[in-house]
C-alpha cells in the first residue's frame, strides 16, 4: 500500500504529510490513523513503547477514551530524505471537565511507500482553563498556525 506523499520529501510534500497526519488524528479514529503506519511500526510516546498496528490501535483507543474533546495542530519543523520533525499542540479535557494543553515534538521516519515506520514523541501537559483554549476543533481553511 502506498501512502503519498512519499520520500524523499520536499518542503511542499513534507507540509502535506504533516497536514494529512493532523487531519487523520483529528478524526479520533484509531483504525483510520493506524493505516498511515507500517505493520511493524515502532513508537515511543511519552514513556510508552508501541510496536505494530494492533498496538497502535489499542494505544489510540486508550488515549482518546481519556483525552476527551481532543483537537490537534501540527507544524512542520524540519525534514530531510525520509524523515520529518514536527511540533504540535492539542487540547483536551478529562472526565472531571479539567482542560489541558499538551505540546511537544515528534520525529518521524517513513518507508519508500510513505508509511511511517518510526515515531518518537515527547509530550508535556499544561493545565488550562476553558477560557484559555485556542484549539476549538479541526483546522479551518486559512487558519493561522498557533506559533505565528
Amino acid at each position: 500500500m502506498t501512502r503519498p506523499p512519499v520520500p524523499p520529501f520536499t518542503s511542499e510534500t513534507a507540509r502535506a504529510k504533516v497536514q494529512a497526519a493532523e487531519d487523520a488524528w483529528n478524526t479520533r479514529d484509531p483504525r483510520r490513523v493506524a493505516l498511515a503506519y507500517t505493520p511493524g511500526s515502532v513508537w515511543r510516546n511519552r514513556d510508552e513503547f508501541v510496536t505494530g498496528r494492533d498496538e497502535i490501535i489499542a494505544f489510540l483507543t486508550r488515549k482518546w477514551a481519556k483525552e476527551l474533546g481532543y483537537a490537534l495542530r501540527k507544524e512542520l519543523w524540519a525534514f530531510t530524505g525520509d524523515r520529518i520533525a514536527v511540533r504540535f499542540q492539542y487540547e483536551w479535557h478529562d472526565t472531571d471537565g479539567r482542560w489541558w494543553r499538551s505540546h511537544g515534538n515528534e520525529l518521524w521516519e517513513f518507508d519508500a511507500e510513505g508509511l511511517m515506520r518510526r515515531r518518537e514523541a515527547s509530550v508535556n501537559d499544561l493545565r488550562i482553563t476553558a477560557d484559555q483554549r485556542r484549539i476549538l476543533g479541526p483546522r479551518r481553511p486559512g487558519e493561522q498556525d498557533l506559533w505565528r
